[in-house]
């Protein structure tokens, strides 16, 4: 995974809502109570990584303040009708939070020890209770009776209100004394943050906590490029390194062509690029980049997958950038960006990643966008995002289970396309898109062995291999992402989003006028970056 899709991704996750019922309690349940009490509250998604990491990472924290900390963990995920509970990873995530919510109920005192054990295969949420409730000397039977009946329920539908109502829609999302929390994830920095909330007498571990080391940091950009962003990543690097120094340059300054000048033959040729200086080596928070960084002559470069050629030509801003004499698509260099593609009006594309939960909620979303354009002439095509390497294998986000589904979908795609009959298929999947039992959603007009005989002849890695260069050529890695009328490129996961975006290019369809069910204006999220 690239680092940006580390970096950005818990900023990217969507769902809505949290709980209260069971805030408040001492993960340590040692010591006299405090005369005053600093809250810290986490928003989390029980098999989300980042969210699993932030929990893993605040345990010691809890250890050595105790009491001292009004510790509140809270969950997202929504309730479209009442009763009925939905997180972004799954049926499988709803039944974790289900089972950490009792916990905190029932098991006040170490409701964490049981969540921590899950976490060590958070995958295999639920399935680890039992194991994980014997190990943390919690009530099992009272804890499974509560998750699996209405309490249960009723608690994490009030978690999932919280979280709504604080506008957690990213796991982990994070509050210290009702602010939010966007510093170090250390122990010490957690510490650190904490301790200097307190008013009054501060706990003894407050006493001597080491300042975060310094750490130079610079960030050569271009304020040419439009989807750099160099701030978003740089937020998430000033979490990781609370004594980061940062220092910004752009390629159109002579500081910024000299510096470039001296290192794009020694890794830095694309840009953004963050140049760390060595002493980063010796920070904690290297730990978490330490596989994505390289050597570039006396910096330290972390690789984020970086895209933008400042001696290249821009295809859309009216200057010979190359000096060649061809100025945006008139320049060969141009040929197949997006930009330059041809306008195909009525055309929706959308390329995902068939086991990101993002692409999921996005080609779920494409029920109702159908039927709301049924009457219009429009174009869906489905588009995959994966690596096919020299061998002829291929490489997914997700590994090997999602490039057979991309390959399967890709199958049902092309015997299926009449009234987009294949959707049946795409749609049954995402039901529970990582169970191997593919078979039971070959229904209903669709031939499981249609299918097979695709998947399996070799057809099926030729549709997969030819599919995946389109978003190869036009630089697409993040899933979901939406291509209008073959050039106009928008995110977005809801069906009101969804149709949105597509209306603002084909404005006369009447499928514009409905109204669709989601948020327009929400966040769209994403496996994988651009």
């Amino acid at each position: 995974m690239k680092i940006r899709s580390m970096l950005v991704a818990s900023l990217a996750m969507i769902a809505v809502v949290g709980c209260k019922e069971q805030a408040g309690t001492d993960a340590a349940g040692k010591g006299a109570e405090p005369k005053e009490k600093v809250e810290f509250a986490m928003h989390v998604m029980s098999q989300c990584p980042f969210g699993v990491q932030v929990e893993n990472g605040f345990a010691p924290v809890l250890a050595k303040l105790g009491k001292a900390v009004d510790f509140r963990i809270y969950f997202i995920g929504d309730e479209p009708t009442p009763g009925q509970l939905t997180s972004m990873h799954g049926d499988n995530e709803v039944k974790g939070d289900l089972q950490h919510v009792c916990a905190m109920k029932h098991a006040p005192n170490n409701y964490m020890d049981l969540i921590l054990c899950q976490n060590k295969n958070a995958r295999d949420i639920p399935n680890n209770f039992d194991a994980c409730a014997t190990e943390a000397k919690v009530d099992g039977a009272k804890i499974k009776a509560c998750a699996e009946g209405d309490e249960g329920k009723a608690l994490l539908s009030a978690s999932f209100k919280v979280s709504k109502d604080k506008g957690a829609r990213g796991s982990p999302t994070l509050f210290l004394a009702g602010a939010k929390y966007e510093g170090g994830r250390t122990e010490n920095d957690f510490i650190r943050a904490i301790c200097g909330k307190f008013t009054t007498a501060k706990p003894e571990v407050c006493k001597n906590i080491p300042e975060p080391k310094k750490i130079p940091l610079t960030v050569l950009s271009d304020a040419r490029c439009k989807d750099c962003f160099p701030d978003r990543i740089l937020g998430q690097l000033k979490n990781m390194f609370p004594g980061l120094e940062a220092k910004t340059v752009d390629y159109g300054t002579p500081e910024g062509k000299a510096l470039y000048d001296g290192l794009k033959d020694k890794g830095a040729k694309l840009l953004p690029a963050f140049l760390f200086a060595p002493i980063v080596t010796e920070d904690p928070g290297f730990q978490q980049v330490q596989r994505f960084v390289a050597d570039a002559g006396e910096y330290k470069l972390l690789q984020i997958g970086a895209k933008f050629d400042p001696t290249a030509e821009i295809c859309d801003n009216t200057i010979d950038d190359d000096g060649n004499g061809a100025a945006d698509c008139a320049d060969a260099a141009c040929k197949g960006k997006v930009v330059c593609r041809e306008t195909k009006a009525n055309q929706l594309d959308v390329f995902v990643m068939s086991q990101c939960p993002f692409g999921v909620k996005a080609l779920n979303a494409m029920k109702e966008v159908l039927e709301a354009f049924k009457d219009d002439p429009i174009v869906f095509n489905v588009n995959f995002i994966a690596d096919e390497l020299p061998d002829g294998s291929f490489k997914a986000l997700h590994g090997q289970p999602e490039v057979d589904e991309n390959i399967r979908e890709l199958c049902a795609i092309k015997y299926y396309p009449k009234g987009y009959k294949y959707m049946d298929y795409v749609l049954c999947r995402n039901g529970d898109i990582r169970s191997t039992e593919w078979q039971k959603c070959a229904v209903g007009g669709i031939d499981a062995k249609v299918i097979e005989k695709c998947f399996t002849g070799g057809e099926g890695k030729k549709l997969h291999s030819e599919n995946i260069k389109l978003a190869k050529d036009l630089g697409i890695g993040a899933s979901p992402t939406w291509l209008a009328n073959n050039k106009n490129q928008f995110s977005g996961v809801a069906a009101e989003q969804v149709k949105k975006n597509f209306c603002a290019y084909n404005a006369t369809l009447k499928g514009c006028a409905k109204t669709l069910s989601g948020d327009a204006k929400g966040p769209a999220g994403g496996c994988g970056a651009n």
